[in-house]
C-alpha cells in the first residue's frame, strides 16, 4: 500500500499530516508536530476521536459489534476459554499450551495469599466503607511489600508483579466483602482454582463447609472473560497515563480501579440493578412509562444499561450474556422479577424507533448485573468484579504502553477560557 498522507489548511498554510495505518480500523491522522508547526493543539473533549496509542491487544468495530482479544472473537473465547487463559492470551501474546497453560494457574494459585500484616489494613476502615475503596487502597498498598518489582523497565518485575496482582485480586475482594458484613476473613485455598477459590473466600463460613456450585462457577468464568479488556476506555486510559509516569504497576492498576468506580463506567451495572428494582416495587411503573420516560428530554430519568460510547450496534458482550441469564437462572431454580423486566425493557426499546434510530442497544451492563445478582453477589461488588476481571487487561495495557518507544508522559493541552493579566487587590480593599 502506497503511504498516505492527509493535508490541513491552517491559516493559509498547507500543513502535511501522516497517516498512522492500522491493520483494520480506524488509520489514524498524525499531529505528533501540529503544535509545533502551527502553534496550534486539536480540540476534542473525552478524546472521542484521538488515538493516544497503536495497540495489538483488542480490536472492536463498534458498528458491527465486533470485540476481539490478539485476534480472537469474544464469543470463541468466552464459549471455549479459561479467565486464566484469556489472562495468560492478553499478557503473552498467544494462547498457553496444555503445558504452559499448568505451569501459569500454578502459579497463580500459590501467590494467593496476603501478608498477614494486611489484616490490620482492612481492619481500619469503617464497616460502611464500599468495597470498591478498600480494593483501590489494598492494591496500592500491597505494592509495599514488593518493592523490588517497581522498575517499569524490567521484564521480570513485570512478570512478578502481574503475576501477584492477578492472584491477590480475588483475596482482596473477598476480605472487602466480609469486612462489610462483619465475618471473618476466610483464606485461599490451593486445592482449588482460581474462580472456585474467590467463591470459597466469598462465601464460605467457618462453621459450614460447602462444596462450590460448578454453575456458579461457569457462569463467573464467563463474566470474567466478558470484562477483560476493551481497548482504551477511561479506566484503561488511566492505567496507561498514570504508567506513562514510570509509576508502577500496582499504582497504575489502583487508579484505573478508581476510574472504574464511576457510575458511567463499572458502576453502570450496579446502577442498573437499582433502576430495576425501582420499577419493579412503583406499582404504577412498567416497561412502557419507563421507555416515556427516558424520551422526555425534561425528565431527569435516564435508562441504564442501554447505548455505548463505542458500539453502535449490540454490544456483543451483552449477545452472550442475554442468552446465558436465562440459562444461569433457570439451572440455578431462580425467579427474578428484576429479569422479567429487563425483557420488557429490551423489548420495548427494540420496538423503538427513538432508540434504534439512536443506536440504544442494550450494554454489558444491562445483563451482567443480573447474573452477578442471581450469582448472590451484593449489589455493591459488581464494580468488584468488573475490576477483578479487567486487570488482565490493564496489565497488558501497562506493558504495552512501557515497551512502546513513542510513549512519552501523559499531557494533554487545552484551550484557555479564563481571565488574564489581572493586578492583585490587596485584601483590605477586596
Amino acid at each position: 500500500m502506497p503511504e498516505r498522507h492527509a493535508q490541513l489548511s491552517f491559516d493559509g498554510t498547507e500543513y502535511v499530516l501522516p497517516v498512522v495505518e492500522p491493520t483494520i480500523g480506524n488509520p489514524g491522522l498524525g499531529i505528533k508536530q501540529l503544535r509545533n508547526d502551527t502553534g496550534a493543539v486539536t480540540f476534542d473533549p473525552g478524546f472521542a476521536n484521538t488515538a493516544g496509542a497503536r495497540s495489538s491487544i483488542t480490536y472492536i468495530d463498534g458498528g458491527a459489534g465486533v470485540l476481539q482479544h490478539r485476534g480472537y472473537s469474544i464469543e470463541d473465547l468466552a464459549a471455549n476459554a479459561t479467565f486464566l487463559e484469556v489472562a495468560y492470551l492478553l499478557l503473552f501474546k498467544k494462547l498457553p499450551t496444555r503445558d504452559e497453560l499448568t505451569v501459569w494457574e500454578d502459579d497463580v494459585r500459590h501467590h494467593t495469599l496476603l501478608n498477614e500484616e494486611m489484616k490490620r489494613f482492612f481492619d481500619a476502615f469503617p464497616k460502611s466503607a464500599h468495597p470498591m475503596a478498600i480494593l483501590s487502597s489494598a492494591t496500592n498498598a500491597i505494592s509495599t511489600f514488593y518493592e523490588e518489582f517497581h522498575d517499569p523497565t524490567d521484564e521480570d518485575s513485570f512478570n512478578e508483579s502481574a503475576l501477584r496482582l492477578i492472584a491477590k485480586m480475588p483475596t482482596i475482594a473477598a476480605w472487602a466483602y466480609k469486612k462489610s458484613i462483619g465475618m471473618p476473613y476466610c483464606y485461599p485455598r490451593n486445592d482449588l482454582k482460581y474462580v472456585e477459590n474467590f467463591i470459597h473466600m466469598m462465601f464460605h463460613l467457618p462453621v459450614q463447609q460447602e462444596e462450590v456450585d460448578p454453575v456458579l462457577v461457569k457462569a463467573l468464568n464467563v463474566l470474567l472473560i466478558l470484562h477483560a479488556d476493551h481497548e482504551q476506555n477511561c479506566s484503561t486510559a488511566t492505567v496507561r497515563g498514570v504508567g506513562s509516569s514510570q509509576a508502577n504497576l500496582f499504582a497504575s492498576v489502583s487508579a484505573g480501579i478508581d476510574a472504574l468506580w464511576g457510575p458511567l463506567h463499572g458502576g453502570a451495572n450496579q446502577r442498573v440493578i437499582e433502576m430495576l428494582r425501582t420499577i419493579v416495587e412503583d406499582p404504577d411503573a412498567s416497561a412502557k412509562s419507563v421507555i416515556k420516560r427516558a424520551k422526555d428530554p425534561n425528565d431527569p430519568f435516564r435508562l441504564m444499561g442501554f447505548g455505548h460510547r463505542v458500539y453502535k450496534n449490540y454490544d456483543p458482550r451483552a449477545r452472550v450474556l442475554r442468552s446465558y441469564a436465562d440459562e444461569v437462572l433457570a439451572t440455578m431454580g431462580i425467579t427474578d422479577p428484576l429479569l422479567d423486566v429487563a425483557k420488557e425493557l429490551e423489548q420495548a426499546a427494540l420496538d423503538d424507533p427513538y432508540f434504534t434510530d439512536r443506536k440504544l442497544y442494550p450494554n454489558v451492563d444491562f445483563y451482567s448485573g443480573l447474573i452477578f445478582r442471581a450469582l448472590k453477589f451484593p449489589t455493591r461488588m459488581f464494580t468488584v468484579l468488573f475490576a477483578i476481571g479487567r486487570v488482565p487487561g490493564w496489565m497488558a495495557q501497562w506493558k504495552e504502553m512501557t515497551e512502546d518507544p513513542d510513549t512519552r508522559i501523559m499531557r494533554p493541552r487545552q484551550v484557555y477560557i479564563g481571565e488574564i493579566d489581572k493586578p492583585y487587590v490587596p485584601i483590605a480593599e477586596r
